[in-house]
């Protein structure tokens, strides 16, 4: 759902809960606004973990992991005395 699913769901259930004030009988708009604004709020505290949890996980990773492949400018002379090192992606087995 995300964060403006959850401001979203908010919203509405705010609208209904403090400013619409139609009364129908079978139907309590107040408590549907309170149920739809706890519901919001819970959607916004859950993306905001998921997030969280996300960028900490990201964080604790070694520097190393990432195989970094550099290629040399076109106009660069390519021999044995250049100063570019190409690096190229390990094979995959098989």
């Amino acid at each position: 759902m995300g964060i403006g699913g959850g401001i979203f769901l908010i919203t509405i259930g705010a609208i209904l809960a403090f400013a619409v004030h139609a009364e129908p009988a079978w139907l309590d708009l107040t408590v549907v606004g309170w149920v739809l604004m706890l519901a919001g709020a819970s959607a916004l505290l859950i993306t905001i973990w998921y997030w969280n949890d996300r960028r900490s996980r990201a964080r604790g990773l070694p520097m190393d992991v990432v195989d970094e492949t550099r290629y040399a400018h076109p106009a660069a002379p390519l021999g044995a005395d250049s100063e570019i090192e190409i690096r190229h992606p390990p094979a995959p087995p098989g």
